[in-house]
Parts: C-alpha cells; structure tokens; sequence
C-alpha cells in the first residue's frame, strides 16, 4: 500500500513538473510564436492598404516646411478600446521575427493575456510629446517582455501602426517597486514637468518567477518613417540575441 502510494505522489510530481515546463518554457514558445505571427499579418494588412497622396495642383508649392512643422506632421494614432489591437512592437534585438500585436489597456482577460503587450490609456501614444507606456508579462502568455534586460543602449525600439513606424532608442533599465507608478509620468519619474520630446517605457514583473518588483526599460523618441517611404533601416540593424 505504500509503494503504491509513493508511485502515485511520484507520478503527480512528474505531471506537476510536465504542467509547470508547458506553462512557462513550452507553452510561451508557441503562444509567442502566434502572437509574433498575428503582428506580422497586421504589418501585411497595413502594407497592402492604399497610401493616400496628394492631389496635384496648379499652385505655386509651399514653402520648405520648418522643423516645427515637421514635427507637427507626425501622425498620432487615436486613443485604442480596451484590447483593440493598433500597434506592432518591433525590436530587432530579440530577433526579426518579434512582432508582438499592441492593444489598448493592462487587463490580464482583455489584452495582456490575449493579446501580449497593452497600453496604459492614462500615457500618452506615438507622436505625441510624453510617455508611451506599454505593459507584457516576462512569462506565460508569450512572455512578450522576456528579454527584456538583454536590450543594450542604443537599441532600436519600433513601433508599427498604419500610418507608419515611430523609431525610439534605448537608454536604460531599472528596477522598482510596484507602487512606482510615477514610471508613467509623461517625463518618467518626474513629476509636474511638461514633456518637451517623445519617450517609451517598458514595464514587467520582475525576477522572472515573482512580481515582487517591476523591470522598466525607458527609450527616447527618434524619428517616424511615413508608410510611404518604405521600412527604417532601423528594423535591420543591430545584432540579435
């Protein structure tokens, strides 16, 4: 009666460690091999819609845009419903197939466990002066912000929508408390100061097996690319890990 006890403690062992190995090796490689296909078929979908151009006039041409000008053309994209897809993160340091979806909101059943990486819909969105703060699991559900610590300064950051893709760069890491939500801010970490430039920030659990804190990556706006002119080189550059 005991060994056949034992054999059965032993056999619910090895199921519990079989379960624990799908979930959080396994498991992530095929979600996150589906949410990187996802991304992917909205960059197509957005390649073959229809670029709008102008319509030619007889009008002498404006003047030289100005760089102000310039960067009043940036297009923003209008705020997402919680878990409407809008975006394609792209970072070529994890790879070239990384093409994780982006939707509105930081909902697990909504958008996180769904989808892979949300939007705080308090934070601002790509062109805008500010913070555009993106939240992913490290593990489980694709664990789209897994590697998030192998970034090195410099990296590109990219960001797909429909109109076209917003390069940041990355700067650096840190580690803080859950209740740092000042990370948020539209200069991070820095309270009441009106943003004068673009910034994007990264937030997962960390370690990778707790959430007893949060890994932040912060970058800085460095310029769009219009669907028009075709992919940044920025999305080839760089070594892979």
């Amino acid at each position: 009666m005991v060994g056949v006890i034992g054999e059965l403690l032993i056999t619910v062992g090895v199921v519990a460690l079989l379960y624990v190995g799908w979930q959080f090796w396994l498991g992530d490689v095929i979600i996150g091999a589906e949410r990187n296909a996802s991304g992917s078929a909205l960059s197509e979908q957005w390649a073959q819609e229809p670029i709008a151009t102008p319509t030619p006039t007889d009008e002498a041409p404006d003047p030289e845009p100005t760089a102000s000008e310039d960067a009043a053309e940036i297009p923003v994209p209008a705020q997402p419903q919680n878990g409407v897809e809008f975006a394609v993160l792209r970072v070529p340091r994890f790879g070239a197939d990384y093409n994780f979806p982006i939707a509105g909101g930081v909902t697990r059943w909504a958008t996180l466990d769904p989808i892979g990486i949300g939007h705080y819909d308090s934070t601002q969105l790509p062109g805008e002066d500010g913070n555009f703060a993106l939240a992913a699991h490290r593990l489980t559900h694709g664990g789209a912000f897994n590697n998030l610590d192998y970034l090195q300064i410099g990296d590109a950051i990219v960001v797909e929508t429909a109109d076209g893709w917003y390069t940041y760069r990355f700067r650096n890491l840190e580690y803080v408390q859950p209740t740092a939500i000042d990370v948020l801010d539209p200069v991070p970490q820095t309270p009441g100061v009106e943003a004068g430039e673009g910034y994007i920030t990264l937030t997962t659990c960390s370690p990778r097996w707790t959430m007893d804190e949060r890994l932040i990556a912060y970058g800085v706006f460095e310029s769009f690319t219009p669907r028009s002119a075709g992919e940044p080189a920025s999305l080839t550059e760089g070594a892979s890990i």
